[in-house]
C-alpha cells in the first residue's frame, strides 16, 4: 500500500521519464490513489504517462468525479481506448455515473461486441445480479475431454475475468453443471466433462437482489456465482471482487441510514455542501420530532417546578434509553443483512432481546435510584424509587423497539436501516419524559402535594 510519504515523494519527482518509469511498475490502486491526491491540472498529465493496460486498470480506481474530469481532458481516442478494454460490468458501472451525453459518445465509439456487452447489462434494474455480472466467462459443453476444455481454455479464455470454475452448458446454453480449475487440472486428460463436473449448481437469476447474491457466495465460499435468465440460459457471472464492492457499499449504506445521513455516498472527504444536502434534511426533521418529545413535557411544567431535581434527572432517560434503543436496533438490523435471522424469527428474536432487556433494566434501574438518592432531598426519596422504575420501564421498552421495528420494515419489504438511531432515540425520550412526569405527577396527588 503506498503510504501519505511515498505519494509526496512521488509528487517531488521532476523527470517524467523516471515517473513514468515509477507509475508502471506500481499497483494500479495505488496509483489511483496518487493520482485523485494530484491538484486538478496534473492529474490528466499523470495519467498519459500509463502505458495502455496499466490506464485501463487503474480508471476502474478512479472515483466518479476524476473519472469524469479525466474524460474531459483526455482526447477521444485515449478514453474510448480505456473504455474498450474495461470489463462490460466495470464499463456499465462507469456509464451509471456519467452524465448521459458523455455515455452516448463513447457508446457509439465501442466495438459492436463491446457494445452488445454493455447494453446486456444496462438492460437490468439497478441492484440486481443481472446489472452486477460480467458476460466474460469460461463456458464448455459437456461432451469435451478435460484435455480439449484445458486447450480451449488456454487459447481462448485468455482475457475472461476468472477461469477458477467453468460453466457447462447444452446446445441451447443452459446451465447443467460447474466444473473447478482444481478438478480439471487433476482429472484424466482423457475423461469426460460431463462426468467430473458437478451437477449441485448454486446460481442466481437476472434479477435477483445483489445482497441475496452476497449472502449465497458468503455462504457456500464462492469466488464466482453464475447468473442465469427465466429459460436457465447462463449469461453472465458475478465475481467475488465485485461483491465484496456490493457488501461495503450495502454495509455504508446501512450505518448512514442508521445515524440519520440520507444519502449512501457521502465519506470523510465529500464536499461540505454533500454533507449538508444529505445531513440538514433529517435534522430538520429530527427537530421537528422533538417538538413532540418537548410537547408532551410542556403540560408538566407546574411539577417540574414542584420538584427542581426533576431536570438534572430527565437527560438520563433520554441518553441511556436511547443508548439501549440502538444496541438492539444495530444487532438486529445487522442480523437481517447478512442473512442471520428473518421476520420470521421475530419472537424468537424478541424473545432473547427480553431476556438480555431484563437484565439491563435492573441494573439501569438500581443505577437510577442510587444516583437520584444522591441528588434529592430527604423528603424527596420517593422521586428516586420512580425514576429507578420508569429507566427500568422504558429500557424495556427500548429493547423491544430495537428487536420489532426492523423486523416490521423487513416484512414490509422496506430497508430495515430506515429505521435509523435518531428516530428511535426520539421515540423513547417521548415515551420516557410521559411515563416519569405522569408519575411524579400521581406521587405528588397521592401525597396531597399541591401542583400549582
Amino acid at each position: 500500500m503506498l503510504t501519505q510519504e511515498g505519494r509526496a515523494s512521488l509528487s517531488e519527482i521532476s523527470d517524467w521519464n523516471r515517473l513514468k518509469i515509477e507509475l508502471n511498475q506500481m499497483p494500479a490502486v495505488d496509483v489511483g490513489d496518487f493520482i485523485v491526491d494530484l491538484p486538478p491540472e496534473r492529474r490528466a498529465i499523470a495519467f498519459r504517462l500509463l502505458k495502455k493496460d496499466q490506464a485501463t486498470d487503474v480508471f476502474e480506481y478512479l472515483p466518479p468525479d476524476v473519472r469524469e474530469e479525466l474524460i474531459g481532458s483526455l482526447h477521444d481516442a485515449h478514453i474510448s481506448h480505456i473504455v474498450e478494454a474495461m470489463r462490460p460490468d466495470d464499463r456499465a458501472e462507469l456509464f451509471d455515473e456519467l452524465p448521459a451525453g458523455v455515455v452516448r459518445r463513447l457508446i457509439q465509439d465501442l466495438s459492436p461486441a463491446e457494445r452488445q456487452a454493455t447494453a446486456t447489462i444496462l438492460g437490468y434494474a439497478e441492484g440486481t445480479t443481472g446489472r452486477l455480472m460480467t458476460t466474460e466467462y469460461v463456458r464448455l459443453r459437456q461432451g469435451l475431454t478435460v484435455a480439449e476444455a484445458l486447450s480451449k481454455i488456454r487459447l481462448n479464455d485468455q482475457d475472461k475475468e476468472t477461469v477458477y470454475y467453468a460453466y457447462v452448458t447444452d446446445n441451447n446454453r443452459k446451465l447443467v453443471q460447474v466444473v473447478s480449475l482444481r478438478q480439471l487440472l487433476f482429472s484424466l486428460p482423457d475423461a469426460l466433462i460431463g462426468d467430473i463436473a458437478s451437477d449441485r449448481v448454486i446460481k442466481v437469476y437476472t434479477e435477483t437482489p445483489q445482497e441475496e447474491a452476497a449472502q449465497l457466495m458468503k455462504r457456500y465460499d464462492l469466488l464466482a456465482l453464475p447468473v442465469v435468465d427465466r429459460e436457465e440460459r447462463l449469461v453472465g457471472i458475478i465475481t467475488i471482487d465485485d461483491m465484496v464492492d456490493v457488501l461495503e457499499e450495502e454495509a455504508t449504506e446501512d450505518i448512514q441510514k442508521m445515524a440519520g445521513v440520507t444519502n449512501g455516498d457521502e465519506s470523510s472527504l465529500s464536499h461540505p455542501l454533500q454533507k449538508i444536502r444529505n445531513r440538514l434534511p433529517w435534522l430538520v426533521g429530527i427537530m421537528a420530532l422533538y417538538i413532540g418529545a418537548s410537547s408532551a413535557i410542556a403540560p408538566f411544567q407546574n411539577t417540574i417546578a414542584m420538584v427542581p431535581v426533576l431536570a438534572v434527572i430527565m437527560p438520563l432517560f433520554s441518553n441511556t434509553g436511547g443508548t439501549v434503543g440502538i444496541q438492539a436496533l444495530t444487532v438486529t438490523v445487522r442480523s437481517l443483512g447478512v442473512g442471520e435471522v428473518s421476520p420470521q424469527d421475530t419472537f424468537k428474536i424478541l424473545a432473547k432481546e427480553l431476556l438480555a432487556g431484563l437484565g439491563i433494566a435492573l441494573a439501569l434501574g438500581l443505577t437510577m435510584v442510587i444516583l437520584a438518592l444522591i441528588w434529592t432531598k430527604p423528603e424527596e426519596r420517593w422521586v428516586a424509587v420512580v425514576a429507578g422504575l420508569v429507566m427500568a420501564t422504558n429500557s424495556l421498552v427500548a429493547v423491544t423497539l430495537g428487536a420489532l421495528l426492523p423486523m416490521a420494515m423487513k416484512r414490509l419489504k422496506l430497508d430495515p436501516a430506515l429505521v435509523s438511531g435518531p428516530l428511535v432515540t426520539t421515540a423513547l425520550d417521548t415515551i420516557g419524559f410521559i411515563l416519569f412526569l405522569s408519575l411524579i405527577t400521581l406521587s405528588l396527588n397521592i401525597l396531597k402535594l399541591p401542583v400549582s
